[in-house]
């Protein structure tokens, strides 16, 4: 009996999806081999990274390991860099040493999500701060409370303000509900130190557009605006980042704003592997048919963030939101499994729940099923949903614990990762890579070789 070997690149929602599917089904029978690739071991719940940045929540809170939710699917943590569609294979690297190998398919499903885009910016790519990742959250909040301990010990006013100044670039979801949580956690902490004022803090947020989070609608939009400059955040609207080279952020209207932290969130792109592949692609993503199968290439298959899925019977597609790309997963899922047993194909049909965020201060802005909703209901909502949709038991009464904790004491200020263990941790990285260098034997060549690599992100 031949094994058909299935393949999942990438372990976001979509991914995540696809496999427990899989683990449920086709990963259990002797004529099926299934694996996930991630270059993480764990699921990161997006929805919440804002409230680590913060200091509501800890890392550990909104992750859950994959080896303990997949029990059939083989699980390999690894960077995906380049795929061979003729010779069907996907090559990674993983582990410190940076070690390459080659993973054979029959089936390979494409999860790989989306990078941030920095648009070619002078500087940005080098200087701003993202929140795509845990690492990113975790920094962001260390270096909140790195800045005012040096702001304490500085005496030049002019370098004190920049210090005490954070730009958010976007203001779409990312971008708002950092804004206000990182507004809320830099007002409240400032408190501490006696030798700073409140009236020392600037937050600002950037946004091209005539109104925040486009996405809920104007009036919604308006209400965020109105929010955050009544807990004294500026609103700059209509123009965008030019540049920044760490310590003042251009516009494009020719102002400048001095600030010592500039958070990026305005704008992504598909994985750059996608770039590679000789697929018709739509704004870079792969365009697959209404079952999620990339047109033109048996086998191939994608989901999420780096596929373009049509909406049936019209022009449009869906968008890359993680409600959208876990159906989806499921669903190229089931379809995988179907082609295996020789079963009907099922189309990809959804729309649109609702969406929400928060803006800080127990303040949300929503809209599900077209009723609009605002303020602290929309907040409860928020904390409702995406608790239900928090996977697993444990991590759910973790953030129970947490935010009703959140309700009598006051957040943790204590900086849990400082300048000196990221250097640390990337020299003892640097000299592992370079003594696997020198030890390593030749690779032989193969046809992966000729492809163009992708960047790959390294700590």
């Amino acid at each position: 009996m031949k094994t058909t070997k299935v393949v999942i690149a990438g372990g976001g929602f979509a991914g995540l999806s696809a496999a427990m599917y899989l683990d449920r089904t086709l990963a259990g029978r002797a004529e099926a081999d299934v694996t996930l690739i991630s270059r993480e071991n764990f699921i990161l719940f997006t929805p919440m990274l804002h409230e680590v940045a913060a200091g509501d929540l800890y890392p550990g809170d909104i992750v859950n390991p994959l080896r303990r939710i997949l029990r059939h699917v083989k699980f390999i943590q690894a960077d995906v860099q380049a795929i061979d569609l003729s010779a069907r294979r996907v090559r990674c690297v993983g582990g410190i040493e940076r070690v390459e190998f080659d993973l054979e398919f029959d089936h390979v499903l494409l999860t790989l999500g989306s990078e941030t885009n920095f648009f070619d910016l002078p500087g940005v790519s080098e200087w701003a701060v993202t929140m795509k990742s845990m690492f990113d959250a975790a920094m962001l909040r260390n270096r909140v409370l790195a800045l005012l301990e040096e702001a304490t010990i500085e005496k030049d006013p002019v370098r004190r303000q920049q210090l005490l100044t954070f730009v958010t670039a976007g203001g779409g979801f990312a971008g708002a509900e950092t804004t206000g949580a990182i507004n809320d956690f830099v007002r409240e902490t400032v408190r501490y130190y006696p030798d700073l004022t409140e009236e020392l803090i600037r937050v600002v947020v950037i946004h091209p557009g005539h109104f925040l989070l486009p996405e809920l609608g104007e009036e919604l939009g308006n209400y965020t605006e109105y929010k955050l400059r009544e807990r004294k955040v500026d609103v700059i609207k209509g123009v965008r980042v030019a540049s920044y080279d760490g310590a003042l952020v251009t516009l494009t209207d020719g102002k400048s704003i001095p600030t010592s932290t500039l958070i990026w969130t305005a704008g992504v792109k598909p994985s750059p592997v996608i770039a590679t592949l000789p697929c018709e692609k739509e704004h870079g993503r792969l365009l697959v048919s209404e079952f999620l199968a990339v047109t033109g290439v048996p086998g191939l298959w994608a989901a999420g963030d780096c596929a373009a899925v049509p909406i049936l019977h019209t022009e449009k597609f869906h968008p890359p939101t993680a409600q959208h790309g876990s159906r989806e997963g499921v669903v190229a899922a089931k379809n995988i499994a179907a082609t295996v047993l020789d079963r009907p194909l099922k189309s990809f049909t959804f729309t649109t729940l609702g969406q929400l965020a928060t803006i800080g201060r127990r303040t949300g802005v929503a809209m599900v099923f077209g009723i609009k909703f605002s303020g602290f209901i929309a907040w409860m909502l928020w904390r409702s949903i995406y608790l239900m949709k928090l996977p697993r038991l444990p991590k759910k009464l973790r953030v129970m614990v947490a935010w009703t904790l959140d309700l009598f004491f006051s957040r943790d200020i204590e900086q849990m990762l400082t300048l000196r263990d990221v250097e640390a941790l990337s020299g003892l990285a640097g000299r592992i890579r370079a003594r696997a260098k020198q030890s390593a034997p030749t690779p032989a060549k193969s046809a992966l070789d000729t492809l163009p690599q992708p960047a790959i992100t390294r700590l």
